[in-house]
């Protein structure tokens, strides 16, 4: 499996899971980003499966649903005119955000076919102050340096406007580990937690972020939802939002 594209491997997995989907329909979960409800969803996870994480029909996962939750409660993603920067896209969001009439839109990748443009975030080849709101969702934890590539989301962005760049997180870790001694991937998987990983974030990601020019609201929104909705909707308990604003005066 790992041999084959990603692209072909969502493909597959959405063809396969659809046809499954009906058996898996009820009224214990419920993906908010369709609206279908189901008895179970399914396990997703490589070492240590988690029950309930995926859903049949969108491919979401729970970072998927609480993002999804945070657009349409906390921004104006869904009402403003925006011109709209969705690096690295999440297969889940692709069509829904590609028909938003009120998304000036482009989707951006290193070599998905689904992308608009081909690009090295390390080098984003658009001027600065371009985009109202930029999202590159578990992104920075493969890229060689994470600072860089953060001061590049700033400088596309236009003052006033804002961005999630949502990372696998160690809440119990203070700082960020990283070793760029650590090549193999077997070993990467062990202290990053996967074999393309080259960091594991902690909790030094807002002071990261605050370093490239954003003013950073960590905000734990899944903590202020019902444990009953929490469940229902298969949520990550502990997520926390890391919402980074360009400030307005910026230059």
């Amino acid at each position: 499996l790992k041999t084959i594209p990603r692209h072909h491997l969502h493909k597959i997995s959405h063809i396969v899971l659809r046809l499954i989907s009906p058996f898996y329909r009820g009224n214990n979960f419920e993906d908010p980003i369709t609206g279908i409800k189901y008895r179970k969803m399914l396990s997703y996870g490589r070492n240590n499966p988690r029950p309930n994480a995926l859903a049949p029909d969108s491919l979401s996962l729970e970072r998927h649903r609480i993002l999804w939750l945070y657009l349409k409660e906390k921004t104006n993603f869904f009402t403003d005119q925006i011109k709209f920067l969705h690096l690295a896209p999440e297969y889940c969001f692709l069509k829904l955000f590609r028909k938003q009439k009120n998304l000036d839109y482009t989707c951006a990748d290193l070599n998905s076919p689904w992308a608009d443009v081909h690009m090295d975030v390390h080098d984003i080849p658009f001027d600065e102050n371009t985009f109202d709101v930029i999202m590159g969702n578990h992104l920075l934890e493969h890229v060689e340096d994470d600072r860089k590539v953060m001061r590049e989301f700033y400088r596309v962005m236009k003052p006033g406007g804002w961005g999630i760049f949502m990372v696998p997180m160690d809440y119990n870790r203070k700082e960020t580990y990283e070793d760029p001694s650590i090549t193999d991937p077997k070993e990467r998987e062990k202290h990053f937690w996967q074999s393309d990983h080259v960091r594991l974030y902690g909790l030094d990601y807002s002071d990261r972020l605050g370093k490239a020019g954003f003013e950073v609201t960590v905000d734990d929104f899944v903590k202020k939802l019902s444990p009953e909705l929490v469940k229902r909707y298969g949520l990550p308990p502990n997520e926390i939002i890391y919402f980074c604003k360009k400030p307005a005066s910026a230059n």
